[in-house]
């Protein structure tokens, strides 16, 4: 008799206090079937809204700097629209998945009267990196700290004896062998400046002042 009431009890628990099955395995999905939207890639839409101004038009009409600028605060809405879209002034989309665009960032009430040429906008490092010309060598080898000092990296080895631009995994200066310098000249375009073009944002080698292990540069 007591054998068969232990059994009996957990059929009766379950029947009264128990949910329905259903509502079991809805309770114990997988945590994988759980929806998330932080790391989703958005689809190509074939007919995307036409992005609407954010900007008030009264930014056009001067107002008082407070004492702040000797100039009235004026800013045309094209203007500010135009940089409310752009991520960085050398770049218009983003580069990572984890970063939000600019232009759903500096959205809503908050941003309507906003000056945006007064607004932190730096440029974007993944593309003055390419504006650095090659480092040629003519060892198979080279070496690369990103300059030493506070502003370098850990020292690396980087194999150069493929036809092709290589570049530290670090900084991203690239590097290439002389020995295929009329390979990559002969392709119609390349990711990094061959030869110095003069750029603003052109690092010279000559910044490095010493070759000691924490030279400034």
């Amino acid at each position: 008799m007591l054998s068969t009431a232990r059994t009996r009890l957990p059929r009766l628990l379950s029947r009264h206090f128990l949910p329905p099955s259903s509502s079991l395995l809805s309770l114990h999905q997988p945590y994988s079937t759980a929806s998330r939207t932080s790391d989703r890639v958005p689809t190509n839409d074939p007919n995307p809204p036409a992005p609407a101004q954010n900007v008030s038009e009264t930014n056009a009409l001067p107002s008082s700097p407070a004492g702040n600028r000797d100039m009235p605060l004026q800013e045309m809405p094209e203007d500010s629209e135009r940089q409310r879209q752009m991520q960085a002034p050398n770049r218009k989309g983003v580069w990572s998945r984890s970063q939000a665009e600019r232009a759903q960032a500096m959205s809503g009430p908050r941003f309507e009267q906003t000056i945006m040429e007064y607004q932190p906008q730096p440029w974007a490092a993944i593309e003055l990196i390419h504006k650095q010309p090659v480092r040629w060598t003519t060892e198979r080898k080279v070496t690369c700290d990103g300059g030493g000092g506070p502003l370098g990296h850990p020292r690396i080895f980087i194999n150069v004896d493929k036809p092709q631009i290589c570049w530290c995994t670090y900084c991203g200066l690239p590097y290439a062998h002389e020995h295929h310098r009329k390979t990559l000249e002969s392709l119609p375009s390349t990711s990094f400046p061959l030869e110095p073009l003069g750029d603003a944002a052109e690092v010279p080698e000559s910044q490095r002042v010493s070759d000691e292990p924490f030279g400034q540069r």
